[in-house]
């Protein structure tokens, strides 16, 4: 029987990710590790929390007693890597959360992985640790990209990345690092784009758009993703980075007009914002490396976010209770509008 620890799992992509296992490897164990701040909801949960293989565990991973208890208790297998402050806006007005999380409570886990002799140490990091790319589209980020992150989150899990190499390579770690681009899909935190335009549009109200909307993302659908650690985390050779890339560029503003034009609207509710403070350009993935492994994504973003949206029109119940209270007055001062 394995024992796999998701941390963060009542997050967007975390979250996902232990659906995912709990469904498809019942013989395992899975653990959902979350500390339940702002982005973190456990009713996702509501259709396998009685499962006999899910178990759910309330702590923070910057807590070092707590962690070593834990891994003493349960010698995990397999240690996924989701936990992460994750919104690059919050990162600007508050970078200190940003490394306590990021930085901070990955060096904790990973000094009890390694004390416990974890089998596998998978941690998920991003594509933004690259930096940008120019608009030309014949140009991706590989994995031997050099590290340039220009927010402070994105140098938060940069950081993160650094350290899960160098205790590979000081004291052995058995670990893979990947770097995904963009995701979407369901339970996605409406403060991030493409929930965000899905919930203020079903509602008539405006959708922020930072600078001219010409910024492009590689979009990532989560259950891809989701396949992805999944291959890494059994097949990928140790030691070994791998990127996460969906083919699927498209500037923000496009990605915005497609919702609006699904869900019948007019685009007279685009409001464009002043750009965030050192966007990025473009973000865009060569993932061969992952596809010789054996990935491939499923969705193309015409099936990714048709589905999407679905979503969100099916479970309102889900995003209108988030965007009600504390998150409203951080979009009021966030966007100004």
């Amino acid at each position: 029987m394995k024992k796999v620890l998701v941390t963060g799992g009542a997050g967007f992509i975390g979250g996902n990710f232990v659906q995912y296992m709990v469904n498809k490897y019942p013989e395992y164990q899975i653990y959902n590790l979350d500390l339940l701040t702002y982005a973190a909801d456990l009713t996702k949960h509501k259709n396998i929390e009685e499962k006999e293989n899910y178990h759910f565990e309330k702590a923070d991973i910057a807590d070092r007693e707590v962690m070593m208890r834990l891994f003493d208790k349960e010698k995990f297998d397999f240690v996924a890597h989701f936990a992460a402050e994750s919104h690059v806006d919050r990162s600007i007005t508050e970078p200190g959360i940003f490394v306590q999380t990021n930085v901070l409570g990955t060096q904790v886990l990973l000094d009890a992985a390694k004390e416990y002799k974890v089998s596998k140490f998978v941690h998920v990091s991003t594509d933004e640790v690259y930096g940008e790319l120019d608009f030309d589209p014949t140009t991706f980020f590989t994995e031997e990209t050099p590290l340039q992150p220009n927010s402070p989150y994105s140098a938060s899990k940069a950081s993160s990345d650094l350290l899960v190499r160098a205790y590979h390579e000081t004291f052995g770690m058995p670990m893979n690092i990947t770097r995904c681009s963009n995701n979407y899909g369901p339970y996605h935190f409406p403060e991030k784009l493409i929930p965000l335009t899905i919930s203020r549009v079903l509602n008539n109200e405006k959708v922020p758009v930072y600078g001219d909307g010409k910024n492009i993302r590689d979009w990532l659908h989560v259950l891809d993703h989701c396949s992805a650690i999944d291959l890494v985390m059994h097949e990928g050779v140790n030691g070994e980075v791998y990127n996460v890339g969906g083919h699927n560029e498209r500037t923000n503003l496009e990605v915005v007009q497609t919702i609006i034009k699904t869900l019948d609207k007019s685009e007279d509710l685009i409001e464009f914002v002043t750009d965030r403070l050192g966007h990025d350009k473009r973000y865009a993935i060569d993932p061969t490396k992952l596809e010789q492994l054996g990935w491939k994504p499923t969705y193309t973003f015409e099936t990714g976010i048709a589905q999407t949206i679905n979503w969100y029109l099916e479970n309102q119940w889900w995003w209108e209770q988030i965007i009600s209270g504390e998150y409203q007055q951080y979009f009021n001062k966030q966007y100004k509008l």
